[in-house]
């Protein structure tokens, strides 16, 4: 077996459509994916881990990690991990919404580098999405790229990890139509902040999603209740 076909890639997979299409070309890429998924006390944190699992099992993933993160509920500061803060539903706010968890995607980044290095792994992905991010701060190409240098120092000298951020210029309709390309099961995915039983259709994220069918000119596969 050649080395470049036992290349080992860390993908961060929420479950929902943006992380689950970077796994996707994750696999396209040739890698062997190693899933990592976070329970961090977000209010849909058991309809992704549900998402999480079915798309392992769609991409026969053999190896995955589901890491309990218990202390953003205790930080809280996002209507996401406290209870008391309303999700947002009169559509995208001004600057970083109410939504953003402080720093998620860096604590998320150090935890699955220090998996990659003891897996071996030589890339890690995240569907990081700049253009879509509803203004958060740590899905840009500059913080990836500081991450990256800094994980990189702080590992061991054979340890060199690159970090692929496949969709980051991506609009929503742009991620639709490469899920499509790549026979993404978009059914199984998850991206509503409020409910678990079905999509709220009014909450930052599902208006996001929902648009990006509609300019792609497709059908969103789950079930709405605003809809």
């Amino acid at each position: 077996m050649s080395s470049k076909s036992t290349r080992k890639a860390i993908c961060i997979l929420s479950g929902g459509m943006d992380s689950t299409l970077a796994s996707y070309i994750a696999k396209n890429d040739g890698y062997e994916i190693i899933a990592v998924h976070f329970n961090y006390g977000q209010r849909t944190q058991d309809r992704e881990l549900k998402a999480f699992r079915d798309i392992c099992d769609d991409l026969e993933i053999l190896e995955k990690y589901e890491i309990d993160i218990p202390f953003f509920t205790q930080i809280g500061a996002s209507a996401l991990t406290d209870k008391t803060i309303d999700v947002p539903t009169g559509g995208v706010e001004a600057g970083v919404p109410i939504t953003y968890v402080p720093f998620r995607n860096g604590i998320f980044l150090s935890i699955t580098a220090a998996i990659a290095e003891k897996e071996g792994a030589t890339a890690m992905y995240i569907g990081v999405v700049q253009e879509d991010s509803s203004g958060y701060p740590d899905c840009t190409d500059e913080f990836i790229a500081d991450m990256k240098k800094a994980i990189n120092q702080g590992t061991k000298k054979d340890t060199h990890i690159d970090i692929l951020t496949p969709l980051v210029h991506l609009s929503k309709a742009q991620i639709v139509q490469e899920a499509m390309k790549l026979n993404v099961p978009l059914e199984h995915t998850w991206s509503c902040y409020k409910e678990e039983d079905e999509a709220c259709g009014i909450c930052d994220s599902c208006r996001l999603r929902l648009n990006g069918f509609k300019l792609a000119n497709q059908i969103d596969p789950i079930k709405y209740k605003a809809l």
